[in-house]
C-alpha cells in the first residue's frame, strides 16, 4: 500500500511540476508568473510551491528523526507563535526566492521525502502537528495537500485539471475525517457511519461506509475532493445528501488538519 501511495505522490508532484515549470518570475504582459495571485488570500504560485517544499521538508524530518521534529515543535510550541502563523511566515520566506530556486527546493524536498517514507519500518508512528500516523497515512496526507494546492495553482493560471484514479486516495481521506471535521467545527460526530458512493474519473464507482447506513452522500468524486479540501463551496458542487447527519457534513468537511479557514465562496469556481 504504501508503495501505491508514494507512486501515486510522486505523479501528483510530477504533474505540478509540469504547470509551474515554465513560469516566469516577473511581470510578462499579463501572463501567468510565480507571482501570479491564488485564490489563497495573500499567497501567489510561489507561495503554494514554498509551502509544498517546506511541509515535505519537516515531514522527511519527522520519518528520518522524529526527536529532532519533536524539538521543533517543542520549540514551536514555546514561542507562542499561532500555527497557522507559522505557515503563513514559512510561505513567505520561501516564496522570496526566484522560481528556478524556489523548483529546486521543492523537488529535492519531495524526493527526500519519498526516501525517508520508503525506509521507515513496518509498524512504526511518525510524530507529526496532530496524531502520531504510519508512513502511508503520511504520504497520503502529503498527496491530497499537493492537489490542494495544486488546484490553487491551476485555478491561479485558469487551467483545467484532468481528474485521475489518484482522487480514491483524496476521496478515502475525506471519509475517514469525518469526525474530525466535525469536531474542527465544535460540534458532536455523527452516531452512525454515512455511505458515501461516488462517480470516479473513469466513469466507476468508488464506495465508502456500510451499504445499510441509513444516511448518504452521492455526487462525482471530485467535487467531494474538492470540498473537503475546501477549494470549492458546496454550492457549487454536484454531492446529494440524504439524511440530517449527511447534509450536515457536506457543511464542514475537511481533509487536512489545522482550523478550516473560511474556504471559498459560492460561485468563485463553478
Amino acid at each position: 500500500m504504501l508503495d501505491e501511495v508514494l507512486t501515486d505522490l510522486r505523479a501528483e508532484c510530477a504533474d505540478l511540476d509540469a504547470l509551474v515549470a515554465d513560469l516566469p518570475d516577473g511581470p510578462t504582459d499579463g501572463a501567468a508568473t510565480w507571482r501570479s495571485a491564488t485564490p489563497a488570500p495573500g499567497w501567489t504560485v510561489a507561495h503554494q510551491i514554498a509551502h509544498l517544499a517546506w511541509t515535505d521538508e519537516i515531514a522527511a524530518l519527522a520519518a528520518t528523526d522524529p526527536a529532532a521534529f519533536l524539538a521543533a515543535v517543542q520549540a514551536l510550541l514555546a514561542s507562542g507563535e499561532a500555527p497557522e502563523h507559522v505557515v503563513d511566515r514559512e510561505a513567505e520566506t520561501g516564496a522570496a526566492a526566484s522560481g528556478g530556486a524556489l523548483l529546486t527546493r521543492w523537488r529535492s524536498a519531495r524526493a527526500a521525502l519519498d526516501a525517508a517514507l520508503r525506509a521507515v519500518p513496518d509498524g512504526t508512528k511518525l510524530p507529526w502537528f496532530g496524531p502520531p500516523m504510519a508512513a502511508t497515512s503520511m504520504a497520503t496526507a502529503r498527496l491530497m495537500e499537493t492537489w490542494a494546492h495544486g488546484q490553487d495553482v491551476a485555478d491561479a493560471l485558469g487551467v483545467t485539471r484532468v481528474p485521475t484514479a489518484r482522487l480514491r486516495h483524496v476521496a478515502r481521506l475525506a471519509v475517514r475525517t469525518t469526525g474530525f471535521s466535525f469536531a474542527v467545527h465544535g460540534r458532536p460526530p455523527p452516531a452512525d457511519e454515512i455511505r458515501v458512493e461516488l462517480t470516479a474519473p473513469d466513469g466507476g464507482t468508488w464506495v465508502f461506509g456500510p451499504p445499510d447506513a441509513a444516511q448518504h452522500v452521492t455526487g462525482p468524486a471530485l467535487d467531494l475532493c474538492l470540498l473537503a479540501a475546501r477549494r470549492r463551496h458546496r454550492a457549487d458542487t454536484a454531492l446529494v445528501a440524504t439524511g440530517p447527519d449527511a447534509d450536515a457534513w457536506l457543511d464542514v468537511a475537511q481533509a487536512f488538519a489545522g482550523p478550516p479557514g473560511a474556504g471559498r465562496p459560492a460561485g468563485e469556481r463553478a
